[in-house]
């Protein structure tokens, strides 16, 4: 991703909480002062509307384009679709910024999404389907669009060599493997993940809790589609079983409240109450892929490339010999298409039509 090349006189990207503002009363500012409670929470309402990685994200996406817009004697605001049009362009022929390098197309697509997005923040709208805009999108996605590049799946035996590298001596290592097979097994998103409490209305920012029985650990959690329930049945071994795995580390780290998964202080001796961010995920990941030799015939660069928290959930779609339905209700998806998705080289030449044809 090229360089946000953030310019502090450009437009401002507009915080969520600014999309709420409170009229001033025509006959004082008591009416403000009675209602600033009100507002506040209303505020924070409007935060909780958008995850923090897309505010994140838009936010940069924002800044780079109000830094083309200067450079190329634009105004961002108000939205024109002739200068949307010409930014988009410059993406796609690596001339938005500086020494930077062709877009791709989803990158594009994404950074005209933030776009609107801010505009809306603005209550401002951009008519994407303007044929400056429109037309020159669709050249684009007839030019310049490749298939899309999915991450690799981690498949039953990877992920047993990657639980295998980590110490089962330490806290560390007893919450890595904890977070690996309760990530596989429930076909959960990093985010899904780290947001885990240990019980219901435990923390502020916690979006999700567990319950262990006997068979097995009850994940609830609040995902993209809403509130659902992930079953996480024992493993026929205690050595990867993921309900086992968190019982350990909860009895280990003495966790009886709060975020499941925290960071490990004092030289790994004790846990802290800091929750871990998704990101912690995505690096354990890719270490263990490395420690365990995986994908080893490649360069440690491609391989690094070619895993991240999605590796989880696309492992279990691809080896869990069920029947489709259940592998949906898992991962928490809305169609059997896009479960599909996450299935890599689960279904290649099951059906052979050539040799159904007579050849």
């Amino acid at each position: 991703m090229p360089e946000n090349d953030a310019d502090p006189h450009a437009s401002p990207s507009p915080d969520t909480s600014a999309a709420y503002e409170l009229q001033p009363s025509e006959a004082s500012g008591t009416l403000s002062g009675h209602l600033a409670p009100l507002v506040e929470r209303a505020r924070t309402y409007v935060e909780a509307s958008s995850a923090a990685n897309t505010r994140r994200a838009y936010g940069a996406d924002w800044a780079h384009f109000a830094s083309w817009c200067r450079r190329k004697g634009l105004a961002p605001l108000p939205p024109d679709p002739r200068t949307v049009g010409l930014y988009i362009t410059a993406l796609a022929a690596g001339e938005a910024a500086p020494g930077a390098k062709p877009n791709a197309v989803s990158t594009i697509e994404r950074r005209l999404s933030a776009i609107c997005w801010n505009y809306k923040q603005r209550g401002l709208t951009l008519e994407r389907r303007d044929r400056h805009i429109a037309t020159v999108l669709a050249g684009i996605r007839n030019r310049h669009a490749a298939p899309p590049r999915q991450k690799e799946a981690i498949l039953p035996e990877e992920l047993i060599a990657m639980v295998e590298t980590l110490d089962r001596a330490t806290l560390r290592g007893l919450r890595d493997r904890a977070m690996l097979l309760i990530g596989f097994a429930g076909g959960l998103r990093r985010s899904e993940i780290v947001a885990l409490d240990c019980g219901r209305d435990q923390t502020e920012d916690g979006s999700g809790w567990i319950a262990i029985f006997d068979k097995g650990l009850l994940v609830t959690l609040r995902g993209k589609t809403g509130w659902r329930e992930v079953e996480i049945g024992r493993g026929s071994s205690d050595l990867t079983c993921p309900v086992h795995a968190v019982e350990t580390w909860l009895k280990l780290g003495r966790i009886g409240h709060g975020p499941l998964f925290r960071r490990v202080t004092g030289k790994g001796k004790a846990v802290g109450a800091e929750r871990l961010k998704d990101q912690e995920i995505a690096r354990l990941i890719k270490k263990t892929v490395l420690a365990a030799g995986i994908r080893g015939e490649l360069p440690e660069a491609e391989r690094i490339k070619l895993f991240s928290g999605h590796s989880l959930r696309a492992g279990l779609a691809s080896s869990a010999e069920v029947d489709e339905r259940y592998v949906q209700k898992q991962l928490g998806h809305a169609s059997a298409e896009m479960t599909r998705r996450y299935q890599r080289r689960r279904d290649r030449f099951r059906v052979n039509l050539t040799k159904a044809a007579g050849l």
